[in-house]
């Protein structure tokens, strides 16, 4: 049919510049994540993941659109998708991970406050 190309034959004709740069922004993509894409990668829906947090749905679906709140948040929101956070600040010569915020474990205010909103 016109117009329809199989994608490898499109790849395969890229140049082998266009393709490394295609490569590399592939393997970004898959090291970046919004929260909602986090916990589809990892296979839970927003009910599962509230259950675990002893939160409402709607409260899950506020967090995963918020660009700011606390990092014991943070850590609790990942922590109930099986794993672990860990902040690095990075300079341009060197990674230093802060330690500061590794024992934090009781539950955050603002998920506390999102529950009896909920």
């Amino acid at each position: 049919m016109a117009g329809r190309h199989k994608f490898s034959d499109l790849r395969d004709s890229l140049s082998p510049e266009a393709q490394a740069r295609a490569e590399k922004r592939t393997l970004e993509l898959d090291d970046e994540m919004n929260l909602a894409e986090l916990r589809k990668a990892m296979r839970l829906s927003q009910e599962e993941l509230a259950e675990i947090l002893h939160i409402g749905q709607g409260s899950v679906a506020k967090l995963e659109k918020r660009a700011d709140m606390l990092v014991g948040t943070l850590r609790r929101f990942i922590q109930a998708m099986g794993g672990d956070l860990e902040l690095i600040a990075q300079f341009p010569d060197k990674s230093i991970k802060i330690e500061n915020f590794a024992s934090l474990s009781k539950a955050p205010d603002d998920i506390d406050k999102m529950h009896v909103a909920s």
